[in-house]
């Protein structure tokens, strides 16, 4: 704690070094660089929060079955751009046993992570239709997302939701949409940063307004049963975790394999595509793809083009995975409970010195406990106080480049190790301390 609160001058100096002009405003990525030399200049082991890296082991299953398929020999052989039939079949299956849903095995695909579905739908679907150019975020949101849209210079259209939860989500939607220009939607539920998720009914919405302005859904389900107040882990049986697929045949789901079963690194995610729009024909197509059917346009156009399909050994993993999910021999669910274990007693430590959860209730009931929490602090706007908690060796990001209309900061716990539980209470003492609230 000597070294406790880190010299403004010495993050000034590493922040101009990374070309950070304002940490308070960096992306995930560049806060996680700014922070790890950081480290190295003073010696301060950092409450690390900035980034939703898994913080669990690879389940077992998951590891002998890639190793298996590399000592099989997939290492030498092109993947098929489509998937293998047994990452498809059990991808189908997985949907039915968790969200009672019946997609075929054709249209489930695996994908580079869920960051590659996302790139590879927003290029498909702002092409589908000529008059519809424009990508609707349903924000606070995952920051890069948007930057995705701005590299292939898609334009946007945002608003935060909270002000429109329940009923007022449908007027919000039709003002939205009712230009026609919108080719696709996205949000993800639970929602990262806030962790608030969506209802049923507010699904039903969302899919009613698809079908009445032919919009495509994106769900974005990279925290996949991660809503832990609710038991969603038993394969083929109630409750099943709410998706807008009930309600329309506008969607696609993206379910990534990395925080629901901790395999960020090998980079794999379902893209579930629903069968309706994967057959749909769509003219506007040909002028960019030699493929008019929607769904084969956004295999064999875009992913073909992206990567040329998803690493071999890594399907084998990821379909070794949901075989024992669906079989009811792995519960994957079991294993991420630790998150929001751990988010209950870091919110404790934030509460009890001085800062308030700023997304603390979700359709009038307490917020669920999970991979994020957000906190702010009396008299701090977002920026202005992650810059001031990075003196404290505190690291994470501000809601201002999710998309929030709120003012504070997105906290991960994954990466926080129990062994720095009192280490954070000690800096959030000192912090409350040099900060008295007024």
């Amino acid at each position: 704690m000597s070294s406790i609160p880190i010299s403004k001058e010495t993050i000034d100096h590493i922040a101009s070094r990374n070309k950070i002009q304002n940490p308070g405003r960096a992306s995930i990525r560049e806060m996680r660089k700014m922070i790890q030399d950081v480290e190295a200049e003073t010696g301060v082991r950092f409450v690390k929060m900035e980034m939703g890296i898994p913080g669990l082991p690879a389940p077992q299953v998951g590891v002998e079955a890639q190793i298996e398929a590399l000592r099989n020999g997939v290492a030498s052989i092109y993947p098929e751009i489509y998937g293998t039939a047994d990452f498809k079949r059990e991808a189908s299956r997985f949907v039915k046993n968790f969200l009672n849903i019946d997609v075929p095995a054709d249209c489930c695909v695996p994908t580079v992570g869920s960051m590659q579905a996302g790139f590879a739908s927003f290029l498909t679907l702002t092409r589908y239709d000529a008059r519809k150019t424009k990508v609707l975020f349903i924000d606070p949101g995952f920051p890069v997302q948007k930057q995705q849209c701005r590299v292939l210079g898609i334009p946007m259209k945002t608003f935060d939701v909270y002000e429109y939860r329940g009923d007022r989500l449908r007027d919000k939607l039709e003002e939205e949409l009712r230009d026609g220009d919108v080719a696709c939607l996205i949000y993800s539920s639970p929602n990262n940063p806030a962790w608030f998720c969506f209802t049923e009914h507010e699904l039903q919405i969302i899919g009613e307004m698809a079908n009445k302005y032919g919009t495509v859904v994106l769900e974005d389900d990279a925290y996949f049963l991660m809503d832990f107040r609710k038991d969603y882990s038993v394969p083929g049986q109630p409750p099943y975790q709410p998706t807008v697929a009930r309600y329309t045949d506008n969607y696609v789901l993206m379910i990534s394999g990395s925080k629901s079963f901790s395999y960020a690194g090998e980079r794999i995610a379902m893209m579930i595509c629903s069968p309706a729009l994967y057959n749909k024909e769509c003219p506007d197509l040909g002028r960019y793809y030699s493929q008019t059917q929607l769904g084969r346009a956004l295999i064999f156009g875009t992913l073909y083009c992206l990567s040329s399909g998803t690493a071999h050994s890594v399907q084998y993993a990821m379909a070794a995975m949901l075989r024992g999910a669906n079989d009811g021999t792995f519960n994957f669910v079991n294993d991420i409970k630790e998150y929001g274990e751990k988010a209950a007693v870091m919110k404790q430590l934030f509460t009890d010195n001085g800062f308030n959860i700023v997304y603390d209730k979700d359709m009038g009931e307490p917020i669920g406990d999970g991979f994020y929490f957000t906190f702010g602090y009396p008299g701090f706007d977002g920026v202005e106080l992650l810059n001031e908690l990075i003196r404290y060796g505190i690291s994470a990001i501000s809601l201002d480049i999710t998309g929030s209309r709120k003012q504070g900061i997105r906290a991960c716990v994954a990466l926080v190790q129990r062994d720095q539980f009192p280490d954070l209470k000690v800096r959030l003492e000192k912090f409350h301390a040099d900060h008295p609230v007024r």
